[in-house]
Parts: C-alpha cells; structure tokens; sequence
C-alpha cells in the first residue's frame, strides 16, 4: 500500500517547463514518421511531443519518428499565427501531422480556436499531411466548461477536415473508472504526468492503429520508464480507447 501511495504521488506531479520541447529544425530527414505540435503550456508540460515520440517508436511500428514543438506560454492560436513561426515551419516542412492545441475554449475562446484552426489547416497541404486538433481540458474548478471544450474543438476538426484527438474526453472516462486518478497537477489547469500519458495514449492509438490496452503498465517518461499500478494503467488505457471510440473523427 506504501508503494501504491508512493507510485501515486509521482503521477500526481506536473513538470513545468519553459522552453517549448523538441526543436522542428532538428527533426531528421529521414524520419519515417513527423509530427510537429503547435500549442502552449498543455503541450509541453511533461513534454507530451517527447512522450508520444516514445511510445510510437517503441510499440507503434512506425519505424523512427520525428517531432517538433512550438508552444509557449499562454499562447493561443491566434498569437502563433500573428508571431509567425508556426505557420512558416509548417510551409517550410513535410509534417505527416500537424497537432494544434490553445485554451480550453469552452466560451470566449471559441471563436478564435475555430477562426485559426482553419488558418491554420489552409497553410497545410493536405496531401503532405494531416492537421489534427489536440482537445484538452478546463481548469479544476470549472468541470462544467468540459461539455464545451468539447464541443468546441469537435467542431473546429468537423469544419477543417481534421483528426481530433479527445484528451478531456479520456480524463472524463478515465474518471468513470477511478474518481480518485490525479490527472491535474497541483495547480488545477495542467496536466499531471498520468494526464500527459492519457493524452499521448489518444494521439498514439489514432497515429499507429495500435490498441493501448496492449501496452506495458508504464509511462515513458522522459528520465526512464515509470510503472504503473495495474488498476490506474488498466484505467488510462481503456478511458483511451473509450474516447476515441466515441469522439475521434476519420
């Protein structure tokens, strides 16, 4: 039970960072797989792109994969667009997938999420690759918005064509299974490291076609693999599966 507790409390931390994670110009040319992300703190804290990385070379059967990160903090979409850099390294490269990410944009955020998510699909050739719009969460204290993010970023994906990749909708089913499951860390908006991992297994079961359910019960984190309880690994790996099965668009 000390264990149990101890693996718990680990899963419960959220690391912060400031830089935005791998950098797109250093993505190798001959990756089999890229994938670059556009967002901002619910991107890389914990470093999903990394996270994600892992686990698709490692279990995906997509040979070796190459990611790139653009987020910062705070950022919304329409602050990437009018700094430039996104849009320009989306041009500039030859992404299999374009991963967009802002606030949870329940309410006043929706009109911008859909403005800039078609901004942003029209600059991608959609027979170089494929945009898709990474649904994340509202804060702690307000699970009422959960309906509306929702919403919100499946219609953004219904309008541009997109993949949508159903993170809160995963927490949601994952809570279904386990109330107690940390999937916010400390401060109530970001994720925990086990909220990183639930989302990175939505983006990988779409990307590879592979089940999570046969994964290993352990996060691939970035200092080594962290096990997992069973029961929580059993409970993220279907709440994954329950998502997608319900809100992933083809």
């Amino acid at each position: 039970m000390r264990r149990y507790a101890l693996v718990i409390a680990v899963l419960a931390l959220g690391c912060g960072a400031t830089s935005t994670g791998p950098d797109p110009d250093e993505v190798p040319d001959d990756a089999d797989l890229t994938i670059l992300f556009i967002g901002n703190s619910l991107t890389y804290t914990n470093n999903l792109p990394a996270m994600l990385q892992r686990l698709l070379e490692s279990h995906g059967d997509v040979g070796t994969v190459g990611v790139g990160s653009i987020a910062f903090p705070n950022y919304g979409l329409q602050d990437h667009w009018a700094e430039g850099t996104a849009r320009q390294t989306i041009a500039d490269g030859e992404w299999d997938y374009v991963v967009i990410q802002q606030g949870p944009s329940a309410t006043e955020g929706r009109p911008s999420l859909l403005d800039y998510s078609q901004r942003f699909a029209d600059v991608l050739d959609p027979d170089d690759g494929r945009l898709a719009l990474y649904m994340v969460w509202p804060a702690s204290d307000r699970p009422f918005d959960f309906s509306g993010v929702s919403d919100s970023y499946a219609t953004a994906a219904q309008q541009t064509g997109s993949l949508l990749f159903p993170a809160g909708e995963a927490w949601l089913a994952a809570w279904e299974i386990d109330s107690s499951l940390p999937l916010y860390s400390s401060d109530g908006f970001h994720p925990s490291l086990l909220g990183t991992y639930t989302a990175a297994l939505v983006m990988y079961q779409q990307i590879s076609g592979r089940d999570p359910r046969l994964l290993p019960p352990e996060i691939p984190a970035t200092a080594g693999p962290i096990e997992l309880p069973l029961e929580v690994s059993d409970a993220v790996h279907d709440a994954a599966v329950a998502a997608n099965e319900a809100f992933a668009l083809p």
